[in-house]
């Protein structure tokens, strides 16, 4: 395979923290590797290092020459006031810049090098760049193109950002949490079409569905060290477990035998001989071995949820909308006892914006909500990460509780709370200005949780948290004695927790589906295929009974006439249909004409149909 990538000793640190020491990585071609660690282990700085946007303290990163590199980072930026489309040309891509440089050049008087630029700019086919450009975002449902960048949702710039990655086609893909703020649908599309390319990938993202249908390798980052599995997600689970298991039984013998060992340093007198000296030697590194502190975060969060009463919350005939947006439409539902409801839909359709009604942040237009009164929320936003950047750790959560109630007399100090949620004694005590993204997500989520809520409304919880934290949160709620409310796009997330789904569609159109989203999931392909195959026998039937209407009537003057004049109409139609498929697959187009075609195809081939259907009536009169 040719090499793509290659990083050897590779070290990096902040102050006196090292985070990465003497890496070694290799990316070659078609391999497409999913980065699983920690928060803070320094998924996303490796990612930054690789992609030239941070420096290193050692080592040496080398590429093929002449590799295409795209990289999507975690939470792209761009000036406000650029439009859709100017945001394309904002990052500085190498066909970005090779059309400034071209720019500049005929900017210039004589043109110096433009017979270079010219021969470049056709060989990056730069010419089609703002062509390109329109066609993915249009693909990924983004049509408005002079729209203002700070008028966008966090899942319409994500994927705003994706084009920009994708516009260069090109060969080696960086991705660091590529799902994030992405709807379900856009989940799904992007990861067909990464099964679909050739593309070479690295990628960093909690979304396990996604890893296992996309990766065919995973590397762990565990204790400043490179663990590699050949293999996908639900593979490396299990080589994980063994490599654990193994570790395990490692440090047990090495527990047994420095017990001999230590009684044997202790009797033996300073002077010693060579053979001596070997076994020292020895019993130093059987020392290290004995005194590992293997942390397979097997850990178990066990809050005692307040009481709760049996009526949890009633929603009567609630209304909302903004403008013409339906959010709510004569919505009316009873919350049961122990419900653990998730919330599904397109960005856009209203999920937040219900969640805010819920929780009394946004007014309804009409109707009510009527909350228990035992119902204590623990509500979890998108928005609500905001800590004092000055203040440590541990004193963020020492100022909501000292001791935290598990119930049946048993006590957590704020500090071994903390330690559930996988932060060291160490992390603590440090301050939160240097945690990373998903180290304040977990920071948050411990405030929320340990207030003892018994109603827990969540709003995508997952972003940013990485794949432990997550498995410790899904056993967490998998055992709640409480509600759970949760709104996310992490399909196999929404799968541990949830028992049914409230499916937002848009418009106000909420559907309650009794499964999880994978049951959903199947469900809406069924569906399809069932009516795909109704529509498909339809004409059949009309054609049949039409037929039986008309067999002992004969053709008039005027039917005939219309019988000739059909054929041709036909004939035109069936034409004008194959030059609209021929231009649609060229990838020609502008985005007007794209539209354009895009629309008269369905009525053309409308067309077809019921002149067709009408053809056929016809032939089976007798002339």
């Amino acid at each position: 395979m040719i090499s793509y990538l290659q990083i050897e000793n590779l070290t990096k640190s902040f102050g006196d923290l090292v985070l990465l020491e003497n890496v070694a990585l290799g990316v070659a071609e078609g391999q497409r590797i999913g980065l699983i660690a920690k928060n803070g282990s320094g998924k996303t700085t490796l990612l930054n290092i690789i992609a030239g946007k941070e420096g290193y303290d050692s080592g040496n990163i080398s590429f093929r020459r002449d590799l295409r590199v795209g990289y999507l980072e975690q939470d792209p930026q761009y000036p406000e006031n650029l439009t859709v489309l100017e945001a394309c040309f904002h990052h500085g891509n190498s066909t970005v810049e090779l059309i400034k440089e071209y720019e500049r050049c005929m900017e210039t008087e004589g043109h110096p090098g433009l017979d270079e630029i010219l021969i470049r700019m056709d060989h990056e086919k730069a010419w089609d760049y703002e062509q390109k450009a329109k066609q993915i975002l249009s693909q990924l449902k983004i049509r408005n193109f002079d729209q203002q960048v700070k008028h966008l949702s966090g899942g319409q710039l994500k994927r705003v950002a994706l084009a920009n990655t994708l516009i260069t086609e090109p060969d080696f893909l960086i991705l660091d949490e590529p799902t994030n703020h992405l709807d379900l649908d856009m989940t799904e599309w992007l990861e067909d079409y990464l099964r679909r390319t050739n593309l070479s990938l690295l990628m960093v993202t909690h979304d396990r569905y996604f890893l296992d249908r996309v990766c065919t390798e995973i590397i762990e980052i565990d204790n400043r060290q490179i663990y590699q599995y050949k293999g996908n997600y639900s593979y490396y689970l299990e080589k994980r477990q063994e490599r654990i298991d193994a570790t395990n039984v490692e440090i047990t013998r090495a527990n047994n035998l420095y017990r001999t060992e230590l009684e044997w340093m202790r009797r033996m007198p300073q002077a010693r001989g060579h053979k001596a000296r070997y076994r020292e030697d020895a019993f130093y590194e059987l020392e290290k071995v004995a005194k590992q502190r293997f942390n397979n975060d097997n850990v178990k969060l066990d809050v005692k949820a307040s009481y709760i009463g049996s009526k949890i919350f009633e929603a009567d005939h609630v209304y909302k909308s903004f403008g013409d947006l339906k959010i709510l439409e004569d919505f009316s539902y009873i919350f049961a006892r122990y419900e653990k409801m998730g919330i599904v839909g397109n960005n856009g359709t209203g999920k937040s914006t219900f969640i805010k009604i819920l929780m009394g942040e946004v007014k309804a237009d009409s109707g009510t909500i009527d909350i228990g009164e035992t119902v204590r929320f623990g509500y979890y936003s998108q928005d609500g990460l905001q800590f004092d950047e000055q203040m440590k750790v541990i004193d963020v959560v020492q100022d909501i509780a000292e001791v935290i109630e598990l119930g049946n007399g048993k006590k957590l100090t704020a500090s071994q709370f903390l330690q559930h949620f996988l932060f060291t004694p160490e992390t603590q005590h440090s301050y939160v200005y240097k945690l990373s993204g998903g180290e304040r997500r977990r920071l948050y989520l411990c405030t929320v949780l340990m207030r003892n809520p018994n109603f827990l409304v969540l709003d995508e919880p997952t972003n940013d948290l990485d794949i432990i934290t997550l498995n410790v949160l899904e056993e967490y709620l998998q055992n709640f004695k409480g509600c759970v409310i949760v709104v996310s796009h992490d399909r196999y997330f929404m799968d541990k927790v949830v028992d049914h789904l409230l499916v937002f569609n848009g418009q106000a159109d909420i559907r309650d589906f009794p499964g999880n989203y994978t049951q959903y999931r199947d469900w809406k392909e069924e569906k399809a295929r069932q009516e795909k195959e109704k529509e498909a026998a339809k004409p059949q039937e009309d054609k049949t009974s039409k037929v039986r209407l008309n067999e002992k009537r004969r053709m008039s003057f005027k039917e005939k006439r219309e019988f000739e004049q059909l054929e041709q109409e036909i004939a035109a139609l069936e034409e004008e249909k194959a030059s609209i498929e021929i231009a649609l697959c060229s990838g020609t187009l502008s985005v007007d004409e794209l539209t354009e075609k895009s629309k008269r195809l369905p009525e053309v081939t409308d067309l077809i149909d019921e002149k067709t259907m009408r053809w056929l009536e016809l032939s089976e009169i007798e002339e």
